[in-house]
């Protein structure tokens, strides 16, 4: 998501590098890691983070607006809780069709690339769940690699997150 996000900011450089991803990581682990702690849902980089970006949010006093109106928001919550669930579909849809526009980034003609990219894309609605579907994308991702004889473009972790997403498959 992070790196989706810095291709539509144009925060990535000409070859498709980050030029401070570690910063960047190193926020994301800090926000998910204190968030668990405190006892929240995961405080991560989220793809809706691209409708804030799309209308010229690029700093920290985006979130620092949409963290005053969520606080601002707990106030209306029987207000809220009348409108029907339904109602957020268009929301959700515009959400996808930003979401939908880094597809075009997909190298389609590797199959080590494109599969894992499909399968991500086509579970997580399929099963109601993004880590399915994140899952499905990280277990065969290096194995078609592998396959390939391209075992040099994968990392020790990448095979690490697969066997443990196979371990957590198997344990279902």
């Amino acid at each position: 998501t992070l790196t989706g996000l810095g291709m539509r900011t144009g925060y990535m450089d000409k070859s498709g590098a980050f030029p401070r991803v570690r910063r960047e990581f190193m926020a994301d682990a800090v926000g998910t890691t204190a968030g668990a702690v405190l006892g929240t849902s995961t405080v991560t980089t989220y793809i809706e983070s691209a409708s804030g970006i799309s209308e010229g949010g690029r700093s920290g006093l985006t979130a620092v607006v949409t963290a005053m109106l969520f606080f601002a928001a707990v106030f209306f919550v029987p207000v809220f809780s009348a409108i029907p669930a339904y109602v957020t579909a268009p929301a959700l849809v515009i959400v996808g069709v930003l979401m939908a526009g880094s597809v075009g980034h997909i190298d389609w003609s590797d199959p080590a690339e494109s599969i894992p990219c499909f399968l991500t894309i086509l579970l997580m609605p399929l099963s109601f769940s993004i880590a399915e579907g994140l899952a499905a994308g990280m277990i065969t991702w290096p194995i078609l690699k592998a396959i390939q004889g391209k075992t040099r473009e994968t990392t020790a972790l990448s095979w690490a997150l697969a066997a443990l997403f196979v371990f957590r498959f198997a344990l279902m």
